[in-house]
């Protein structure tokens, strides 16, 4: 958790989590560097935290929230499974 906030109980951990799972999940408008970022923010992660917790290098986690790098599939996995999501494809929708 980031050192700027106060730390929190577990319950209200888990609590962020499935509120930022649930926002990503509701957004499918949303780009995925937008999707990382909102994940971070909500679960009150700094860049360096989600990198670790993720596996993912500290500077392309940087470059992907920047828009300097498009990230792979297996990047982006990294990122969303430590939330238990995955990168899919499925079928549109008729309106999309």
């Amino acid at each position: 958790m980031d050192k700027r906030f106060t730390p929190m109980p577990l319950a209200e951990q888990l609590a962020l989590r499935q509120q930022a799972v649930a926002d990503v999940l509701a957004h499918p408008e949303w780009t995925l560097p937008q999707a990382v970022r909102h994940l971070k923010r909500t679960m009150r992660l700094t860049t360096a935290e989600m990198a670790k917790l993720s596996g993912v290098s500290f500077r392309t986690l940087q470059d992907i929230e920047a828009g300097r790098s498009e990230g792979t599939v297996q990047t982006f996995n990294r990122l969303f499974g430590m939330l238990g999501l995955k990168l899919g494809v499925v079928p549109r929708s008729e309106g999309d």
